[in-house]
This record gives C-alpha cells, structure tokens and sequence, in this order.
C-alpha cells in the first residue's frame, strides 16, 4: 500500500520538473529559442490557437527566428499576438514570414534574469515540498489505521525523504545550468 504513496510522489515530482524546464525554456538568454514562443496563442479565426500549431518556426541562425505560418492571411494575428506577448522584441513582416532578431541581452538584465530564473527554482522547491508533506501525511494516516507497521512507516518516510532530497538537488542542477547560459555571453 505504501508503494503507491512513494510511486505518486515519484509521478509528482517528476511532472514539477517537467513544468520547471518548460518554465525556463520561456526565459531568454540572448540566443534563440523556439522555445520562446511555446506560450504564444494567436487569434486565429476567432480560436485562440498556440502558435506552433499554425506555423513552421525556424532557427536559420543563433540570433534569429523566423516564423513561416501555413496560411499567409494569419501574418498580421501572429505579429499581434508576438506584440501582445511583451517579449521585448519587435516582429519583422516580409509578406510571407516573420523574423524576430533577438537582441543581444545587457549586462543588468542578465541579472535580473538570473534572480527570476531562482525565483523559479524556489517555487518548484516548494512544490516538490508540499508533495513530500502530503505523502508523509498519507503514510502516517496508513500507519494510524494499522494498514503499515510502525518500521515500514520509519523506512517510507526515509525514502520520501530521500526522493525529496534527489528532486531538490535535480532542481538545483536545472536552476545552476540555466543560469550558466544566461550569464554566457
């Protein structure tokens, strides 16, 4: 019984990694990223649609991406849409494609990306927490309706424990390696 208490904390806290990676994906670091762009819907015929969904995006070189939407008449909702994202970059539109130039990132935003990058890590830390307390919880409730013993209960808090531990060190590796590539400049 307590094997599925340690395997849904296992799912848990696999999925707030997943969600921390997504998550910093989004952040810009000066090169580009397709990545970027995965939370930008556009307004296409009324349907709010993501924008990989209806465009091929490209990366033809470390500073640029160009966006080449598969029906031409959804150029002028896909640069909104990228204006609407607050990106810090400005859409250039030739008619057929759209290419963003990622600018180079100064000094102080490297910074200031850094801190939001941590900020990230700290919450995912706390998640994968919280997982840890309701699993602790749940064992303990197994322990008191006398459906685990008294030692199995001691020997599944420590491997809850060290799941958490592996998860928050996995974290940090993430947070530390991100932090790497924004400050590379």
């Amino acid at each position: 019984m307590s094997i599925d208490v340690q395997e849904f904390l296992t799912g848990k806290i696999s999925k707030s990694l997943a969600v921390l990676k997504e998550e910093l994906n989004t952040v810009r670091a000066g090169r580009a990223n397709p990545a970027l762009l995965d939370r930008i819907m556009v307004n296409y015929y009324g349907t709010p649609t993501p924008l990989k969904n209806i465009s091929n995006i490209s990366v033809p070189d470390p500073k640029t991406l160009m966006i080449s939407p598969f029906d031409p008449k959804s150029i002028g909702e896909i640069e909104k849409a990228i204006n609407m994202a607050n990106l810090g970059i400005n859409p250039a539109n030739d008619g057929k494609a759209i290419r963003l130039a990622i600018p180079q990132v100064t000094e102080e935003r490297r910074k200031e990306l850094t801190k939001l990058v941590r900020k990230m890590g700290e919450d995912c830390k706390v998640a994968v927490r919280n997982e840890r307390r309701t699993a602790n919880d749940e064992l303990k409730k197994m322990e008191k309706a006398t459906e685990i013993t008294e030692d199995d209960l001691k020997k599944d808090l420590e491997g809850v424990q060290k799941k958490a531990d592996k998860a928050i060190k996995d974290i940090d590796d993430i947070v530390a390696a991100k932090e790497k590539e924004i400050l590379e400049v």
